[in-house]
């Protein structure tokens, strides 16, 4: 909302020693924030003067240009030109042709410097010695008005030799606030205003204050179908509108200044009466509406082409869009944009005034569908005060009589009565209580009455608060709270230290969630944030298959991007994305980790939608998370590229299969969790590559070398690595307390074995059928050597594994050593088929 100073000084009696830098202060306190400050010819320097045309010769040029050759009378300010001669007048060479002798113009005079430091003086040009500047609105920096050419000022304007800074208003400064949606009514000078002396303790005079003439219903005949989409309907009619007269002056700069352009006087006023008041109106050709007004929600098929010459078909239903009918059907989106069968025209002499308080949620619901934003629509959705459509509809017949010249027709339609406002019960002590602040029941009951609102007293301490008619926003006692202290100033909130916060720390989960991220990143890990939204695309670049329970998927109301319009069951694609973007960007090699949410459709249908005027119940509660669907906690990790970084001690290694078990086991170690890990095929890793991880007969996720066509897709080094893990399910499955080592002073005993098994058989079965035959004095098992070839056969691996035993409270001997290794080896034959070598 852009206002001028000047328009806020005609309705509110501020102090000469408000300035414009201490009004925005105030206003930014209570709520109005500040967006800039403009003001027009700021950076036009020099004289600046009125100037009648004296002569104006067209000198035709070689290169076909028509030049003008004048002689500008500049009266008094011929002073400040060296060598004027007032018979003869300033001569000015000019290439614009919209202006003639007689006219008044605006002139800059030599030593004069216009916007973008364009500097004048005199120079000859053209045969010619053009002393100045005859000036048209884009060289003075102001907005155009549709008009190629020159300013022409009025006759009845300021007389030659007077500047012109006042006569352009250059000079009057123009607040832009920012308008929260809650404070529609401030989206005017009548509200800003209204602010303002809120802020400061002056007097207000309010432009909605005045009589209008008696309700007859003889103005137009209106018929209202849907009194809750339209409550208040007036309607006036004026006849002998000139529709060639002027916009005054006065009102074509404040709608400019405002943002708006200036088009014609008919439109300008009901633009103008918008900005005074905050009340939309519309303006028909009354000749062009054929029988009564009438207002209704759309019926299907309806079409309707509105002002901007744009055809569009109209929602119908009880949730349609509202439209303004006649008998030839809709000829406007009610409170939005009117039609173009009654717009007004250069012929247009009788004008029927409408003005109407609209249903906000209509209104916001028709702009969004239709996809179409206007400054009357930004006011109707955000809710006009109700009392409102008689005044500016008699404001603007009273402008269109005395600008244009119009008779304001007897009759005064008025429909429907504005609905009224709820009383809200409040105690007088709630605002200091919520706010800290020292505020007496007193200063509470004036602050309140000073916004406008009726104040009843109870018993108690307790008053009953009306809000006032603009303001719709105003619902319960924590809106009540927030005008006074806003009043009071946010900044008399004392600063207080917070109160030591009670409570137990970090639960369970936060710390076992902490220690996985200390985990990962001592493992050389980075965490990312990635996007968890997918489509039917980013299965298919994972190779799942159409049947896989991952592309059952959450789909999202309101997606960010068609493609992907679901919420993800997998964590890996993002993850992916982003290694791929940072591989492709040079990095020699990532390891990224993620830990979020997934999404599967529980399946239980639609969730119920509830009222907020209570508290739902408990089986409503539990029908409302039956409906959620099943969001569990994923960790994924991506590898590739270098593992282990290269340099001058030698070749570095790029991450492989081995290193996201790695990770995994690491992780398992540090959590306290035995891992099963068993061979799988599942998309998108590598179908011989691939590990199941399970605890306790409980799969929680997959390890391993990502499938070939999946790096590829993704822009990924071969034999990149994967891990995705159900997080919930591993820490469900971790001790509060993790185990710790078991520390012996007693010498170690190592022992080494080397097994043949066939191709088929993991290492991890292996190693688990060698933990469980070796027996307490077992320390640790490690896989060191894994050979296949002709010396161990056609199908066939040999899987060498250090074997480490200890006793806690002497020294092995060598028989006891030699005993559990052959009974490990004896367990690994049952099992697997190993045969040592």
């Amino acid at each position: 909302m852009k206002a001028p100073v000047s328009w806020i000084r005609e309705l509110v009696d501020l102090p000469e020693t408000v300035t414009t830098e201490v009004l925005t202060d105030r206003l930014t306190a209570l709520g109005l924030k500040l967006e800039g400050i403009e003001a027009a010819g700021a950076d036009i320097e020099g004289p600046l003067v009125i100037g009648r045309v004296l002569t104006q010769d067209k000198e035709p040029q070689k290169n076909g240009k028509v030049i003008n050759w004048c002689r500008v009378d500049i009266g008094a300010a011929g002073e400040l030109v060296e060598g004027y001669d007032p018979a003869e007048g300033q001569g000015i060479v000019c290439g614009a042709h919209n202006f003639g002798p007689g006219d008044k113009v605006v002139v800059i005079l030599p030593g004069g410097v216009l916007p973008g430091d364009f500097r004048i003086s005199a120079r000859k040009t053209y045969g010619h010695v053009s002393a100045g500047m005859i000036c048209s609105a884009s060289e003075l920096g102001l907005p155009e008005d549709g008009s190629d050419g020159i300013i022409v000022v009025p006759e009845d304007g300021p007389e030659p030799g007077t500047d012109a800074r006042e006569f352009l208003g250059f000079g009057d400064e123009v607040i832009e606030f920012e308008i929260n949606p809650d404070r529609a009514y401030a989206l005017s000078l009548r509200g800003v205003a209204r602010e303002a002396a809120l802020g400061f303790g002056v007097p207000f005079t309010d432009p909605a204050d005045r009589a209008v003439p008696e309700v007859d219903g003889k103005a137009w005949e209106v018929v209202v179908d849907d009194p809750t989409g339209c409550p208040v309907f007036a309607a006036r009619l004026v006849s002998g509108f000139d529709p060639s007269a002027p916009t005054p002056e006065h009102i074509k700069r404040r709608v400019e200044q405002a943002g708006m352009r200036s088009i014609s006087l008919a439109v300008d006023v009901t633009n103008y009466v918008m900005l005074e008041l905050g009340q939309p109106t519309h303006g028909y050709d009354a000749d062009k509406v054929a029988g009564s007004l009438g207002v209704r929600r759309a019926r299907a098929g309806e079409r309707i082409t509105t002002l901007d010459d744009a055809v569009r078909d109209l929602s119908p239903g009880n949730d349609g869009d509202l439209v303004i009918t006649d008998d030839s059907g809709p000829i406007g989106l009610a409170g939005v944009m009117g039609g173009a069968t009654t717009e007004i025209s250069g012929t247009t002499t009788r004008i029927l005034v409408e003005a109407a308080h609209w249903d906000p949620v209509s209104m916001f619901r028709t702009g969004k569908r239709h996809k179409l934003s206007s400054e009357a629509g930004k006011r109707n959705e955000r809710g006009v005060d109700p009392l409102l459509p008689a005044v500016a509809a008699d404001r603007v017949v009273e402008l269109l009589v005395e600008h244009g010249g119009a008779t304001a027709e007897p009759g005064f339609t008025l429909v429907g009565t504005a609905p009224p406002q709820p009383t809200v019960t409040i105690a007088t002590d709630l605002p200091a209580q919520l706010s800290g602040i020292e505020i007496s029941a007193m200063t509470a009951v004036e602050h309140l009455r000073a916004i406008g609102a009726t104040v009843a007293e109870h018993e108690d301490g307790v008053v009953g608060v009306t809000p006032p008619s603009w303001r719709p926003d105003i619902t319960d006692p924590h809106d009540l709270v927030e005008e006074v202290v806003r009043i009071v100033g946010y900044d008399q909130v004392p600063s207080l230290l917070p109160r030591r916060a009670t409570g137990r720390g970090l639960t369970r989960l936060q710390r076992l969630r902490r220690r996985v991220g200390r985990s990962l990143a001592g493992a050389g890990l980075v965490e990312v944030v990635s996007f968890p939204f997918v489509g039917e695309a980013t299965f298919d670049r994972l190779g799942l298959t159409a049947d896989d329970p991952r592309r059952a998927t959450v789909p999202l109301a309101n997606p960010l991007s068609s493609e992907e319009p679901a919420y993800t069951t997998t964590l890996l694609p993002g993850l992916l994305e982003a290694a791929g973007r940072n591989i492709g960007r040079g990095a020699p090699g990532v390891a990224l980790f993620e830990t979020a949410t997934v999404a599967f459709p529980s399946d239980n249908g639609p969730a119920p939608i509830y009222g907020v005027h209570t508290r739902p119940t408990e089986a409503e509660v539990d029908k409302l998370i039956e409906a959620l669907p099943v969001q569990p906690q994923h960790l994924a990790v991506v590898l590739a590229g270098e593992r282990q970084r290269s340099g001058w001690w030698g070749a570095g290694a790029d991450a492989a299969w081995s290193d996201a078990l790695a990770v995994v086991r690491r992780l398992a170690t540090e959590l306290g969790v035995e891992l099963r890990v068993t061979a799988t095929h599942r998309m998108p890793w590598h179908p011989g590559r691939c590990a199941l991880l399970s605890i306790d007969e409980v799969e929680i996720g997959c390890a391993g070398e990502l499938h070939p066509k999946v790096c590829k897709s993704f822009g990924l080094p071969a034999r990149a690595a994967a891990i995705e893990l159900d997080l919930d399910a591993l820490l469900a499955a971790t001790p509060t307390v993790a185990a710790g080592p078991q520390f012996s002073t007693m010498p170690l005993a190592k022992e080494d074995v080397a097994l043949v098994v066939d191709a088929s058989v993991t290492a991890a079965d292996v190693e688990a059928a060698l933990r469980d035959g070796a027996g307490p004095l077992l320390e640790s098992v490690r896989l060191f050597d894994a050979y296949t070839g002709a010396q161990v056969g056609e199908g066939k691996k040999s899987l060498a594994f250090a074997l480490r035993f200890r006793a806690p409270d002497r020294t092995l001997t060598e028989g006891e050593a030699g005993a559990a290794r052959d009974a490990a080896v004896a367990e690994a034959a049952s099992r697997t088929g190993a045969v040592q070598r």
